[in-house]
């Protein structure tokens, strides 16, 4: 937390925070949710988005992996603003038969998931549309207190 108090204190204008973690292992389900929980505890006020991998039992054959998942989705729920739910069956997928990978490495798979980060903000980053905040973000869709938001496809050919 210190760290991230330090960087805070360095922002212009910090607006939110965003993670990106995987809800299938330890590290990702269990520290990353207590993460976003000190982060939240800290600064009620600032955006929290998170961009959450979500485990697949054709990917990975690890027995906990559905408990972790199944475990922090409340406190995604209570803490964060927006929640991003990628599927790691998909990425395989997207990386075998998209990209035509033999094997798609973590590498490629943390890839694909910064390209759908990117591409969530692209228009903050390139059309300088004014007051275009990441509270707008939060009620873009609809204003519902729980909104489950499905990506169903972004294209990743180029």
């Amino acid at each position: 937390m210190d760290v991230i108090r330090k960087e805070s204190e360095s922002c212009d204008c910090l607006q939110g925070f965003q993670l990106a973690h995987s809800l299938g292992g330890g590290t990702g389900s269990g520290m990353g949710t207590l993460l976003i929980a000190k982060i939240r505890e800290e600064y009620p006020d600032r955006i929290m988005n998170t961009f959450s991998v979500v485990p697949s039992p054709k990917v990975s054959d690890t027995v906990v992996e559905p408990y972790n998942a199944t475990l922090s989705v409340h406190q995604l729920i209570e803490n964060t603003d927006e929640t991003y739910c990628i599927d790691n069956e998909a990425l395989y997928d997207i990386g075998m038969h998209t990209l035509k990978l033999p094997s798609p490495s973590y590498g490629d798979l943390n890839y694909l998931v910064s390209l759908t980060m990117s591409g969530e903000y692209k228009v903050q980053r390139y059309y300088k549309i004014l007051l275009v905040s990441l509270k707008n973000y939060r009620y873009r869709p609809i204003k519902f207190r729980f909104l489950l938001d499905i990506t169903e496809k972004t294209r990743f050919d180029s």
